[in-house]
């Protein structure tokens, strides 16, 4: 049974108490900074850093009078200070806070999803090698073509997660970055040695140059990482939902039968709905990736019309990509696979699935192009409008035996011709060594 998943971890990342602790911290490390310039006293950078607190019920209250967020938080950690307060967010702007504080809130974030992903790659590459010579139909624009392996599919799943990994490390670098530049990135106020220590202690990089925030093609590309994640979590999802459907039924996400139900009024029903579920969410998250792009262009060094959408997209667009990885990944734990049935689907055609490969045989045996297709392709044609063994079809044509024994046959039609080179691909990834480290 797959759990009603929560991601309180992440959650907590974008909390009110988090952001401004998080505030507290970016404050905190910008005034060691200017103590190590020699600016502020150190027993004043002493008294800040032991006793320095913000109180998120009475920075709700202050922002209510204020109707500005950073001066109701900085009017609350006055509040547990005394005179050396005055140091606090001294020669900063808002948003040398704010913006690097997000920063740090969307390296946990993607720290937090890069473990998801690696978590479920794990996941689906121990069902790959267990399926890895499980045959199974494939199918182009929905319609038999030849027989692949069901491991052979999730193997390439693997391989797209691997390259997300790469996508969310670099997401990571791009964002990973502070800045204290002052009110329009001119450092006059806050110099950049003092940006520089401030965003060391951090774990940070320094944003090279900024205006009076840092800039926003940052945070689209974050989300349109994050968007393209969730799309291939669509794509394997959708993959499930195809399987599933009773004339495949070759696999499906787990049920827990006896108390799970699929219709209020059909008992009978075992519906995909965790599948589809990824399927929607994955959807949100596209548009969550346009905002963030419609985000990057803003009036000459700052304008705060990119604020609202942040305060949700940011949350949101984590928040759902880490509950879709923990759906899917338990549905891939669960998955149940119906081997036979998969041979069965093989077998429907009457063996029309290997046109190919006789095809290929009449070719080497001689034959034009065009009047071996012509051969092959009549014989399929019969054998599909009238049901018929499409290998009889063949050994009752003298154009086909007269060039192709009962042997060749015999191994043109030989499934277990299609997994001769299905270890390479697995090789190719290492998924075994990987999965047996």
């Amino acid at each position: 049974m797959i759990e009603r998943y929560s991601v309180p971890e992440l959650t907590a990342i974008w909390s009110d108490e988090h952001k401004f602790q998080t505030w507290l911290k970016v404050e905190l490390a910008v005034v060691e900074a200017w103590g190590d310039e020699g600016v502020i006293p150190a027993e004043d950078v002493a008294a800040i850093t032991s006793k320095a607190k913000v109180h998120v019920p009475d920075v709700m209250r202050y922002i209510e009078e204020t109707h500005h967020d950073v001066t109701a938080f900085l009017r609350s950690v006055a509040d547990s200070l005394g005179d050396e307060s005055r140091w606090v967010h001294y020669g900063l702007t808002s948003n040398d806070v704010w913006d690097t504080a997000t920063c740090l809130q969307f390296v946990d974030a993607l720290n937090f999803l890069t473990a998801q992903v690696g978590e479920l790659k794990a996941v689906i590459t121990k069902r790959a090698i267990e399926h890895r010579r499980t045959i199974c139909i494939g199918r182009t624009h929905g319609v038999h073509a030849e027989p692949t392996t069901f491991g052979l599919k999730l193997a390439v799943w693997v391989d797209e997660l691997r390259r997300h990994e790469e996508r969310l490390a670099l997401a990571r670098e791009h964002v990973a970055v502070g800045q204290m530049s002052g009110p329009v990135g001119t450092h006059a106020s806050v110099p950049p040695s003092v940006e520089a220590n401030a965003c060391a202690r951090l774990g940070l990089g320094v944003a090279p140059v900024t205006t009076q925030i840092i800039q926003r093609d940052r945070h689209a590309f974050v989300l349109s990482v994050l968007a393209g994640v969730a799309a291939s979590l669509e794509k394997f999802a959708t993959e499930i939902r195809a399987l599933q459907r009773t004339e495949l039924r070759e696999a499906e996400e787990p049920f827990a039968e006896g108390a799970q139900t699929g219709s209020s009024s059909m008992p009978h029903k075992r519906n995909p709905e965790l599948c589809e579920r990824v399927c929607g969410l994955a959807r949100t998250l596209r548009g969550y990736a346009t905002v963030g792009l419609e985000n990057v262009p803003l009036w000459h060094e700052r304008d705060i019309s990119h604020s609202g959408a942040e305060r949700i997209a940011f949350p949101d667009a984590t928040g759902l990509l880490a509950y879709s990885l923990q759906i899917f990944t338990g549905v891939m734990r669960g998955l149940v696979v119906y081997p036979e049935r998969m041979r069965e689907n093989v077998d429907k055609t009457r063996g029309l699935i290997f046109s190919a490969k006789v095809l290929n045989a009449l070719l080497a045996a001689g034959l034009t192009r065009e009047a071996a297709y012509k051969i092959v392709q009549t014989h399929a044609m019969r054998a599909w409008h009238e049901d018929l063994p499409y290998r009889e079809l063949l050994e009752a044509d003298t154009e086909v035996t007269s060039r192709l024994s009962t042997a060749d046959l015999d191994a043109l039609f030989d499934l277990d011709a299609y997994l001769v080179h299905v270890d390479d691909s697995f090789d190719r990834l290492g998924l075994v060594a990987e999965a047996t480290a």
